[in-house]
């Protein structure tokens, strides 16, 4: 009997088709070629880039050290590092604490009929051009401006905004509220209002509610939030260019001057490329890591 059921065994291996790996491979490829193309091979030229000194367009590439990875090191050149840090977090702070309540007033408050249209009205901003945006906050903010008028009207003082720091925190804040507010709201959607009803049950305030359950519960969609606001931030390149002046230089801006301005030193445009890539990658490493809370037992 033994011996049968082993023949059959045998003859089912036999006959069972092998495994097609041509399929996953068609289904992968129009993306891979496009990541491919568009992604880590342009990668992995600005590196071979930020390995030659002061090369300029039309020089040969011959990589030679790390000198422009060095030079980043320069305490002018940190200083711009550290800047485009505090605006990217400024922004993600700002973003979380004005859209976290109008999120969770769309996904727990407001009418289950009403919810699409309010979440419609958060994205058309993304519908318009980013250099409309920064240019409509031109508008308000310059000293002849929308803001200023109405302070004076008022009689009260006016402001010195624009081409300083507040400026580009209030353009950049503007522009990424609404990605904050999506990524919030899809967590907030799904919290459980069980658990909300039993800690009122069990006594609980509604800061203990808030702290004790419902942030843990979207934990995730807050890290989510915050990490997307601060990576688009940390690359943004329209609102500081327009809003901050002479006196707010990025890490985008200082890229885009070695490339296109007036210095034309593309080895180190390179090496801050990839340093901003490094620091991006980072941050996506932490939110893989840290992200997902670990399940208790």
């Amino acid at each position: 009997m033994n011996f049968q059921k082993n023949d059959i065994s045998e003859i089912e291996e036999l006959h069972r088709p092998p495994v097609n790996w041509l399929q996953p491979l068609v289904l992968l490829a129009p993306s891979g070629i496009w990541l491919l193309l568009l992604l880590v091979l342009p990668t992995l030229i600005i590196f071979e880039l930020s390995l030659v000194a002061d090369i300029r367009p039309g020089d040969l590439v011959n990589p030679n050290g790390l000198k422009n990875y060095i030079r980043i090191f320069d305490p002018l050149y940190v200083q711009v590092i550290v800047r485009s840090l505090f605006f990217a977090f400024g922004a993600t702070i700002i973003c979380l604490i004005l859209g976290f309540p109008v999120a969770y007033w769309i996904a727990q408050i407001a009418p289950q009929r009403w919810r699409n249209l309010l979440l419609l009205g958060f994205i058309l901003p993304l519908w318009t051009s980013s250099l409309l945006r920064s240019y409509a906050w031109i508008t308000i903010l310059r000293p002849t401006g929308l803001l200023n008028s109405l302070l004076s009207n008022l009689g009260l003082p006016t402001l010195e905004l624009l081409n300083q720091s507040p400026a580009v925190l209030i353009g950049m804040s503007y522009s990424l509220l609404p990605y904050m507010v999506l990524i919030l709201y899809a967590s907030l959607e799904k919290l459980d209002k069980q658990l909300l009803e039993a800690a009122s049950d069990l006594g609980a305030n509604p800061v203990q509610t808030f702290c004790q359950v419902t942030v843990p519960q979207i934990l995730p969609g807050i890290a989510a939030a915050s990490m997307l606001v601060f990576i688009t931030g940390l690359g943004d390149f329209v609102d500081p260019e327009l809003l901050g002046g002479a006196s707010s230089m990025t890490a985008a801006r200082l890229v885009y001057n070695q490339f296109l301005g007036a210095t034309q030193n593309w080895g180190f445009g390179s090496a801050l490329s990839m340093t901003l890539i490094l620091l991006v990658s980072i941050a996506i490493a932490l939110l893989i890591k840290f992200g997902e809370p670990t399940p208790k037992r």
